[in-house]
């Protein structure tokens, strides 16, 4: 076989004509897209104009150039990969229709096929890519290790170039398209492949003679050659290539395939030979001999050293075939089976095409990145919809398996049981925050202090409401005295009369105290009779309240801790299983963030079908995960119920239950009365705060009508001493000063006290409700407060009507009747009485700040209480806010 060393085939590449890609591509761009993406697309259809160049460059025989022109056919494969999606080519106007492709066939050079078609370009790029393997590989010496192996890989990947023409469709919508050489046919294609496999089979021959190894594995391994050249011949013998190849192609094929079976026959004859199996022996080489005369008969025009080599191998087995019979004749004296008897010899095929999807996959070219076309985008939205399903889908599986065990373990009461035998016991979520909120307002012993602020403000309004009365008291016993002085004389009104409207008012403002005070006495009778519930509040920390389970008084295996460490054991592996359920959905979480199949998509390297099935498969282990933890979570939950039957019969949990729900029960009661309490007096703040501004402008008015009343007072005194005295006036002065003596009491539209709601945070009923009830609603209803609560009283003023008969035009009480005297604006009022501090003795609230910033001119009275920063927190109420 060494003669046949040299003895194989090789492909010569197909030839092409000059092809422009550049200018019908960029019209193409500027056309579909715009001149600006053609403008910055210049640089990647000058790289494609390249690759096309070096293409149709000729190649060299010599191995460094074979190697180039292979790296140029792939990177420029790569390229129409890129292409190919982006610009539809064909004689569509709509396509880019001026490009034209030109390839002879590379068996008969004279046929040629000119297409406007990208198919065909691929196709003849990947057989030319095909050849120049094939031609590596028969440069390749291979009677060195290292050439061998670089010939039966060259081969193999001949074989798998071939194979992808043929898988991928790339020769089948070239010969649709219009391609009509029948070398980028599919027949020709498999055909080929078949070759190149046979000739690399061949080569794993030569190593194993060559290597000395058993005549039976080199028997199955030339059965293998001889099977390949079999399939490649019966494709050349078939149309459409029957006619198309030339005669010394098929005889060399014919001839390789008899010499391969025939070898084959040779090798398993000389193991049956060392196996004393004589007849056998001499049946197998008959076989070989007759294959091989029967193929030199037909073989005409192939190699001579191919000759040489099946005439020496029939020579070995003529030789072999002798020498068994005369010792068959001689010794053995055994019967010769027939042909037909035996069995089919047996093959082992150590070749494969080897696959080019790595080395065409033009994923990470960058070539017309920014150029994307409408049906890779729906192709890549269509592929992010499956992923997103299989997302959704599994997160709804982890987010059920989840939820099951929450409810499972709460059916249980677990951990919580555990953790309260441990001492670790905690409140429902809703109720710990409910209590959290109550102690930091200041809890059940905060709310005296607040009660007692309560009994300061009722103080303070008191106290402004007599010292408001005092000043009109005092007003109207001086005028009832220079009236009982001057007697007819003193004909202003009296102060009674002026002062009605106010002293009503007044009149149901000390009502309403009354009414808001006796509210205080039920506030206070129900903190006092509720405080024994709500003291559980002022527990810290509120666990403290809640009972606990404890061990058995008496135990009869003394087995408790080995339960309940069994059981802990188990709630700390559903546990791991729930952490690894999160892990696995933030794990296909970021897979789906780092799964960009766009280039994948755009280098157009198969169907897209094909693409989605290779890239979801990615996900099928971690969706495997996820079940496999759901089964172990519903096995071990089936193991804790196991367990915790067990452990509650010993720990007696059935009463620890109705002991702790009665105390969560009594926990709710007491913050539900807390608020109830607390809501009550919040009220009843906000309602003397605004009382107390009522109060304030109402003394404001009568200090205002006090001047002025004294004022008219001093001119009416120096009038009478002037008449009786003697002194005569002018009619017309007279009659003013007559005008003067009317004197003008506060207006009927003075403000009056604002309802409680108008300063109150939000929106919540009356304080108390007068005798006469309130139309307005929530005042009516005092059933709908708890029992020991009695609502305060509104302190909104009666209708107003006109003062003392005075019409509608009549001026406000601070300022005169016309005609009468003003005091200048600068003057200040004469120091009464009436204008002394509303807090005798300079007494003031605890909510009263004492430090003030910047000392402010007093006003006519005291600022009320409330417009200083109160000590107390801002979250309990707003009553104390400026307003």
């Amino acid at each position: 076989m060494s003669s046949a060393a040299n003895v194989m085939l090789a492909i010569h590449e197909k030839r092409t004509t000059p092809t422009d890609l550049y200018r019908p591509l960029r019209l193409y761009i500027a056309s579909a897209y715009s001149e600006r993406e053609a403008a910055a697309a210049d640089d990647d259809l000058a790289a494609v104009r390249d690759l096309r160049a070096d293409v149709e460059q000729p190649s060299l025989p010599d191995p460094s150039s074979l190697e180039r022109r292979r790296d140029a056919l792939l990177a420029y494969a790569r390229a129409l990969s890129l292409v190919e999606p982006r610009f539809p080519i064909s004689s569509d106007r709509a396509h880019v229709h001026s490009l034209a492709f030109t390839w002879h066939d590379a068996f008969k050079t004279g046929k040629k096929a000119s297409v406007a078609s990208i198919h065909l370009e691929k196709a003849a790029v990947l057989f030319n890519l095909a050849a120049v393997y094939s031609q590596i590989a028969l440069a390749a010496d291979r009677a060195t290790d290292v050439g061998i192996r670089t010939a039966c890989g060259s081969f193999q990947s001949a074989a798998g170039a071939f194979a992808w023409m043929r898988e991928s469709g790339v020769a089948a919508k070239a010969v649709a398209a219009g391609a009509t050489t029948v070398d980028v046919t599919p027949e020709c294609a498999a055909m080929l492949e078949k070759l190149m496999l046979a000739q690399a089979q061949e080569c794993f021959f030569e190593k194993v003679i060559a290597g000395g190894k058993p005549p039976a594995l080199c028997s199955k391994v030339a059965r293998q050659v001889g099977i390949f050249y079999e399939e490649a011949y019966a494709a050349l013998s078939a149309a459409p290539l029957s006619q198309h190849f030339d005669k010394t192609w098929v005889s060399h094929v014919q001839l390789k395939a008899a010499q391969f079976y025939a070898d084959a026959c040779y090798r398993c004859s000389l193991d049956l030979h060392e196996k004393e199996e004589i007849a056998q022996e001499i049946a197998r080489l008959k076989i070989g001999i007759s294959a091989l005369a029967d193929a030199k008969k037909v073989a005409r025009g192939v190699a001579a050293p191919l000759l040489d080599s099946v005439n020496k191998l029939e020579s070995n087995m003529k030789t072999n075939l002798e020498r068994a019979m005369k010792e068959n004749d001689r010794v053995y004296l055994m019967r010769v089976p027939d042909a037909s008897s035996l069995g089919a010899l047996p093959a082992a095929s150590l070749v494969k095409p080897t696959s080019l999807a790595e080395v065409l996959d033009a994923s990470k070219e960058r070539l017309f990145s920014s150029l994307v076309p409408d049906g890779s985008m729906k192709a890549l939205s269509k592929y992010t919809e499956m992923v997103d399903n299989i997302i959704r889908t599994q997160a709804e599986k982890l987010q059920q398996a989840s939820e099951i065990t929450r409810v499972r373990l709460k059916e249980m009461d677990l951990p919580d049981s555990i953790l309260s035998l441990e001492g670790n016991i905690t409140l429902p979520l809703d109720l710990k925050e409910d209590v959290e909120a109550v102690q930091i307002s200041g809890g059940p012993a905060g709310l005296e202090a607040e009660l007692q602020q309560l009994r300061d403000l009722s103080r303070v309004n008191q106290e402004l409401l007599v010292q408001t009365e005092e000043m009109l008291q005092k007003e109207a016993n001086e005028d009832a005295q220079f009236r009982t002085q001057f007697g007819s004389r003193w004909t202003r009104p009296q102060s009674s009369t002026l002062t009605k409207n106010i002293q009503d008012r007044l009149n149901l403002f000390a009502s309403n105290l009354k009414t808001a005070g006796d509210s205080d006495s039920q506030i206070e009778r129900g903190l006092k009779e509720s405080y024994p519930l709500i003291s559980i509040l002022d527990r810290r920390p509120i666990e403290s309240a809640l009972p606990s389970i404890s061990r058995p008084i008496m135990s009869l295996d003394g087995n408790e801790d080995a339960i309940v460490g069994a059981l802990k054991q188990s709630l700390r592996q559903l546990e791991s299983l729930g952490a690894q359920r999160a892990g696995l959905e933030d794990m296909l979480k970021e897979m789906k963030r780092k799964d960009d199949i766009l280039p994948k998509l755009m280098a157009g390297v198969g169907s897209h079908d094909d693409l989605f099935k290779k890239e979801i498969s990615k996900y099928d282990p971690v969706c495997a995960e996820i079940a496999d933890n759901i089964v172990a979570q519903e096995q071990l939950l089936l193991q804790i119920q196991a367990q915790n039957e067990q452990f509650a019969a010993v720990f007696n949990l059935e009463d620890y239950k109705v002991a702790r729900e009665r105390c969560y029960k009594q926990i709710a009661a007491a913050v539900a009365k807390y608020r109830d309490i607390k809501k009550n007096i919040n009220e009843g703040l906000n309602f003397y705060v605004t009382l107390q501004e009522a109060i304030g402008k109402i003394k404001q008015q009568c200090s205002d009508f006090i001047m002025t009343r004294n004022i008219q007072c001093r001119e009416m005194i120096e009038d009478v001493q002037k008449k009786l005295a003697g002194f005569s006036f002018s009619s017309s002065s007279s009659q003013a000063s007559m005008q003067r003596n009317t004197s003008v009491p506060p207006d009927q539209n003075s403000p009056s006290p604002p309802p409680p709601s108008s300063h109150a945070p939000h929106a919540q009923g009356p304080y108390g409700v007068p005798p006469g009830g309130d139309s307005r609603p929530g005042y009516s209803q005092p059933e709908q407060r708890p029992a020991y609560s009695q609502p305060y009283p509104p302190y909104g003023a009666p209708p107003q009507q006109p003062p003392y008969g005075a019409p509608s035009q009549q001026p406000p009480y601070g300022a005169p009747h016309p005609g009468h005297y003003q005091q200048p604006p600068h003057q200040q009022p004469p120091n009464h009485d009436y204008g002394q501090q509303a807090y005798p003795g300079g007494w003031r609230g605890q909510y009263y700040n004492p430090h003030q910033p910047q000392p402010q001119p007093q006003p006519p009275y005291p600022q009320p209480p409330y417009n200083a920063q109160g000590s107390y927190p801002p979250h309990q109420s707003s009553y104390y806010r400026p307003q």
